[in-house]
């Protein structure tokens, strides 16, 4: 069997990586694109492109029939449907097979079996495969005791789905219904499945998870472990491989247990094998039935290409005889649009420009370029960053850096978070769990990378580099300098916002240079709107400049500053009534819990959201009683719309 043109059922990042292997195999590219995705890079890249009408994930990626309409106006005979949406859709699956086309994935039963984390523990327990215990709670009347029975803390987990979607720590009884409604509506939304279980919660795992591949010969290898303990909500952000916890002997039990979860199934296509890792003893925790956000690490270990091997076991193809090997450390960090000083919120918007730069043993597996949006319709993951080196201090190393210099201009994202942790001594050392984060405070790994001084000196950059930028775009006596004056008169002065605080960068132009008040510095070179070079008591800085409206980015070996460029004659702001709640971003209004009248306490639930595919919870700034309310449920906001006005007592 031969593939000759393969329709991506998927977006971003993942559609842009199948189609890097499809053309370096010869085989023609079919992207579908939403109408938010119109113009981005996944769109762009494939040979065809075909328009799904619509935003939302139910209207666009997760239409079945618009997938396989695009599919047959296409002629594509084969669908890789990546990661996400119907990625792990067994209907999908058995209706792609249906209309004839070669599905580049496992069989819609080992598809069904294992994407029911319910059905899939029962099969792993009766197979030998070790679990957690857990409770059904369909036909529980007791769910309190049973859960007290249980032990807490506990988790409440959708039964579909995967990416810590609909995941619910409850430590305590009271709290437990609540947790087990939200996870059961996040769950509907994200999965069309709202069936949730209890399981045992614990308190310190590592997340270890196994690559597996399977062929339509019934043969089986392991290409060996990841380790994914770095998260939050539940969600993967660092992952590596091999796992600094697993020596030789563990990795072989653990690969071996993988293969027989796999075998039970007849397993064929890439799949995962997730287990939690605690006291050398592991449980199994789901198999994920497709393609993993990070199989770079495995590929870069094992020198293999995950999705050609795809492709040629989708053919028929038999897996390799030779047994794969694993030489040196890769690390890869999910780069997120979302503000970790702000719990996680996604954050949405353009990113002007996106660039890392090239390194050895670095990759880059990206959704955006410079101009992209990142809207409330999807996941917020923008791109990847993986390295690969000798030992895991250089590939930690090289990704650090990689991280620090990258130019990222636009809206705020996790990068800091993921540079501190990388450079953490903890990390460093191979102490990771999945509460990593619950140890560390991520308001202060998320701390910008530039200090207040380095700060400053970038607002003298921007303030030079703006100079620079005014002459150059002058329509007046283009040749006189700046500020000029025919007697001495006073400074100019520009003003600038950053994390740390307000900088006014006083300064003149004359014949001796470019005097900054308070600062001994001399200007190197020309000094042009992009690149600005000054030296400070014998210490050279360069830096690069960008400027969009008022936001100005200065990137420089000192760290990445992002700075607002204060207007002299600044509009007044407009009245608003004091206790409003806003909306941190768009999205759909769920669940609003008060009506106007009721006295309400601080941290009080008031409303929830959805948005970029998760629940956001808002609450009561203060003691107070509800003066208004402006939406209710089933409403579309935007990003910081008046929701609740909350008048303090």
């Amino acid at each position: 069997m031969t593939i000759s043109k393969i329709l991506v059922a998927n977006r971003g990042e993942v559609a842009r990586r199948v189609f890097r292997t499809a053309r370096e195999m010869g085989i023609a590219t079919v992207a579908v694109y939403s109408d938010p995705d119109k113009g981005e890079p996944h769109m762009r890249e494939a040979d065809e492109a075909v328009r799904l009408a619509g935003a939302a994930s139910a209207d666009t990626y997760l239409d079945i029939g618009a997938i396989l309409a695009a599919s047959r106006e296409t002629g594509a005979d084969a669908v890789h449907p990546g990661y996400g949406f119907l990625a792990e859709n067994a209907d999908f699956a058995r209706a792609v097979i249906q209309a004839g086309i070669t599905w580049i994935g496992p069989s819609p039963q080992s598809i069904e079996v294992m994407g029911s984390k319910l059905q899939s523990k029962r099969l792993m327990e009766s197979v030998g495969v070790p679990v957690l215990a857990s409770i059904e709670l369909e036909g529980l009347s007791t769910v309190k005791s049973a859960a007290m029975a249980l032990g807490f803390p506990v988790l409440v987990k959708p039964s579909a789905g995967g990416g810590g979607k609909g995941m619910r720590i409850v430590t305590k009884p009271d709290d437990l219904l609540e947790a087990i409604e939200g996870a059961r509506r996040e769950a509907a939304a994200a999965f069309g499945d709202g069936t949730v279980f209890l399981e045992k919660y614990l308190e310190a795992p590592r997340h270890i998870e196994i690559q597996v591949f399977g062929d339509t010969h019934s043969n089986f290898i392991s290409l060996f472990e990841r380790e994914c303990s770095i998260q939050r909500r539940h969600q993967k952000i660092i992952e590596e491989s091999p796992s600094p916890a697993i020596d030789e002997p563990m990795r072989t039990v653990m690969s071996g247990v993988a293969i027989e979860a796999a075998r039970a199934v007849d397993y064929v296509g890439a799949g995962t094998v997730e287990f939690l890792y605690q006291d050398e003893s592991f449980h199994f925790l789901e198999m994920n039935t497709r393609l993993q956000v990070e199989h770079p690490v495995t590929e870069m270990v094992t020198g293999l290409d995950l999705v050609r091997l795809q492709i040629e076991v989708a053919t028929g193809a038999t897996l390799p005889d030779q047994a794969p090997t694993m030489t040196g450390h890769a690390i890869e960090a999910r780069l997120y649009a979302e503000d970790p000083l702000n719990d996680f919120l996604p954050v949405t918007g353009e990113f002007h420009r996106f660039a890392v730069p090239a390194t050895d043993g670095l990759r880059v597996d990206s959704g955006i370029e410079d101009g992209s949006q990142v809207s409330a319709h999807y996941d917020p993951m923008i791109a990847k960053v993986i390295a690969h080196a000798t030992t895991r201090e250089g590939a930690a190393e090289i990704l650090a850096k990689a991280l620090r210099r990258s130019h990222i201009h636009g809206s705020t994202t996790n990068r800091a978070l993921l540079v501190r942790v990388l450079e953490h001594p903890e990390f460093l050392d191979g102490k990771t769990d999945t509460h990593f984060l619950d140890r560390l405070d991520p308001k202060e790994l998320g701390q910008p990378l530039i200090d207040p001084a380095n700060e400053r000196l970038a607002a003298v950059a921007a303030a030079l580099a703006d100079q620079a930028h005014e002459r150059l775009v002058a329509k007046a006596l283009p040749t006189i300098q700046s500020g000029w004056r025919n007697s001495p008169s006073q400074l100019q002065r520009r003003t600038y916002t950053g994390y740390h605080g307000e900088y006014e960068i006083s300064y003149s132009v004359d014949t001796d240079g470019f005097p900054i008040e308070g600062v001994g510095l001399v200007v190197l070179g020309e000094t042009s709107p992009d690149v600005v070079s000054f030296r400070i008591d014998g210490v050279e800085f360069e830096y690069e400049t960008a400027r969009y409206g008022d936001d100005r980015f200065v990137d420089s070996e000192n760290g990445p500053a992002h700075l607002i460029a204060v207007p002299r004659f600044p509009e007044t702001d407009s009245d608003e009534d004091a206790g409003s709640l806003h909306a941190p971003m768009p999205g759909k209004v769920i669940r609003v819990d008060v009506v106007v009248a009721d006295h309400v306490v601080e941290g009080q639930v008031l409303v929830v959201i959805e948005a970029m595919k998760m629940e956001h919870t808002l609450r009561s700034p203060h003691d107070g009683t509800v003066v208004d309310v402006r939406h209710q449920a089933g409403d579309q906001i935007d990003a910081d719309a008046v929701l609740v006005v909350v008048e303090e007592e």
